[in-house]
């Protein structure tokens, strides 16, 4: 059936709410104020309401923000807890070693940063650009790329709402609508569905290094005043996973007696019998971190990929008619965990790019001076002095730890050496037969939980009658291959309890997937060993809707 689409015109369309977006919306019509002229720019927000799909850990660097608005304070931006500590400590089953301040390199060192709600702080940002004129379309999910005659990318088009669950339109359909622009700035965060689909198009990660990535989950809680040190960050590495796997942990003492707690796990993970959600929930039970959450409350849960790559996996950012920004194209400083600050870094450096290109009067070409202000940037001096982390991590904990100190302490990044990834994530994981088994306890639901509990305290809801957006390429490969091979490895890398291998009326075991739990975490996008997997967006508005977070 042939859909008509209404279609509205902008200078430029940006996709995805996020620090990155909604920074990118905000330099264009700063600039356009400047040269007291006009610029159409509207973002649209698969989300709820902006900030709705926003997690990070998260501690952020203003550096970016003192460009962007050096009146900050002023404003009212939700910078309010400043980083008064920092301990990084190496755990045992039993013990744990804090590493003495001295010896911790600059990556680790966050004096001057803050720990905040990246949820917050992403509200204000839109609040800043609705002030300015931007136009912020939340509940609108962008899916699919638009081209012109020539090939360059002409805009997107929005998902079509009221389609039922057997892909027929009901009493509810309403079509997607086209957003045409002179740019299109993609911004969907880690592992963004349109950005990967741009990335295989013009082969924008040609000669790059594989991207790397992890997935972050973390809980937001409230404990016991006596037990909070407002302004605390600290990051352990360690117990619970065994040397041979990337991964720690995060604690940060926010504010109102609230930590927001966490755990990485990198998902080039080799033992598919490995649950990261698990992982995080045995390391709560550690006995230096347990004490600090006993007697408190968790109030929210949530995860997300996070990609962590860096510089040698960035791929080409700009192309004809749009460029990647943000996470999307992978600016994260994983040495730091960080990417905030590069988000918004990057939004404002395309937005100069693309402002001079329309103020030329172009449109629709390559944004050369993106990248080429990317390259005389702060931001790519950083990404660059910490180009070896992740591949020297990948080299097990003790050896990955002691090539990042010589890499960060003795050469301050500017080492005469770059290491590389080799692999894609999903090559790393093993068959089960030569795996292992893990045995995870039950949980207890006062300091460790459950998924199904987990996902209710993220607000996760998606309108039930609706394609399922977590897509097989060839409905087979689950069970004969996923599941006869690797034991199932989607039912433990997912943190929401979407797949589950069920046994149907003869006995034969099918993989059932409960969509309506997605957190739209990406991971399973990512992890599948046989790449049969691929997320597509839901109808807009689905999903978590975080708070705090």
């Amino acid at each position: 059936m042939q859909i008509e689409r209404e279609s509205m015109e902008f200078d430029v369309v940006i996709v995805g709410a996020g620090p990155a977006g909604l920074s990118a919306a905000i330099r264009l019509k700063q600039l356009a104020a400047e040269r007291n002229t006009e610029i159409a720019v509207c973002v649209v927000e698969k989300g709820s309401e902006v900030g709705a799909h926003i997690l990070s850990g998260a501690v952020m660097d203003p550096r970016a923000l003192e460009e962007l608005f050096p009146d900050w304070r002023e404003r009212g931006a939700p910078l309010d807890t400043e980083v008064t500590e920092d301990r990084f400590v190496f755990l045992s089953a039993r013990g744990a070693r804090r590493v003495p301040g001295w010896m911790l390199p600059g990556c680790f060192r966050n004096h001057g940063n803050y720990v905040v709600s990246l949820g917050d702080f992403v509200r204000w940002l839109g609040a800043q650009a609705e002030a300015l004129g931007v136009e912020v379309y939340p509940g609108f999910a962008a899916a699919e790329v638009l081209y012109d005659e020539a090939g360059a990318v002409k805009g997107i088009a929005t998902g079509n709402m009221g389609v039922g669950r057997d892909g027929e339109p009901t009493a509810n359909f309403q079509p997607g609508i086209e957003l045409h622009g002179k740019y299109t700035f993609f911004a969907e965060g880690s592992r963004g569905h349109l950005g990967k689909q741009l990335i295989a198009r013009y082969r924008l990660d040609e000669d790059r290094d594989p991207q790397s990535y992890a997935i972050g989950i973390k809980e937001l809680w409230e404990i016991q005043p006596a037990k909070f040190e407002q302004g605390l960050v600290m990051h352990t590495a360690g117990w619970p996973l065994d040397n041979d796997t990337y991964g720690g942990s995060f604690l940060y003492h926010w504010k109102d007696n609230k930590i927001a707690i966490g755990y990485v796990v990198g998902l080039n993970y080799r033992n598919p019998y490995l649950s990261p959600y698990e992982e995080f929930q045995r390391y709560k039970t550690h006995p230096a971190i347990r004490p600090l959450l006993e007697g408190g409350k968790r109030l929210a849960y949530g995860s997300r990929s996070i990609t962590a790559g860096g510089i040698n996996a960035l791929p080409k950012f700009a192309f004809a008619g749009g460029c990647l920004i943000g996470c999307d194209a992978g600016f994260l400083n994983a040495s730091r965990i960080k990417g905030s600050h590069a988000a918004i870094k990057t939004g404002m450096l395309a937005a100069e790019a693309a402002f001079d290109a329309i103020a030329a009067g172009r449109s629709r070409d390559e944004l050369v001076a993106y990248r080429e202000a990317f390259d005389r940037s702060w931001l790519h001096d950083e990404l660059h002095s910490a180009r070896n982390f992740k591949a020297a991590m990948g080299r097990g904990l003790w050896t990955g730890t002691l090539l990042v100190g010589i890499d960060q302490t003795l050469f301050r990044g500017k080492a005469p050496f770059t290491m590389h990834v080799k692999r894609p994530d999903h090559e790393y994981l093993q068959p089960a037969a030569e795996s292992e088994p893990i045995a995870y306890p039950k949980p207890d639901g006062k300091i460790t939980f459950d998924r199904l509990s987990s996902v209710f305290v993220s607000n996760t809801n998606h309108e039930e009658d609706q394609p399922v957006h977590l897509t097989l390429k060839d409905a087979q490969v689950p069970v004969q291959i996923n599941l006869a091979r690797y034991a199932g490895p989607e039912q433990r890398y997912c943190p929401a309890g979407v797949y589950e291998f069920v046994r149907d009326d003869t006995g034969a075991e099918r993989l059932q997937i409960n969509a309506q739990n997605c957190v739209h975490c990406k991971t399973c996008d990512i992890k599948d060993p046989t790449q049969n997997i691929v997320w597509v967006v839901p109808e807009g508005g689905g999903g978590p809707n975080y708070s705090e977070m």
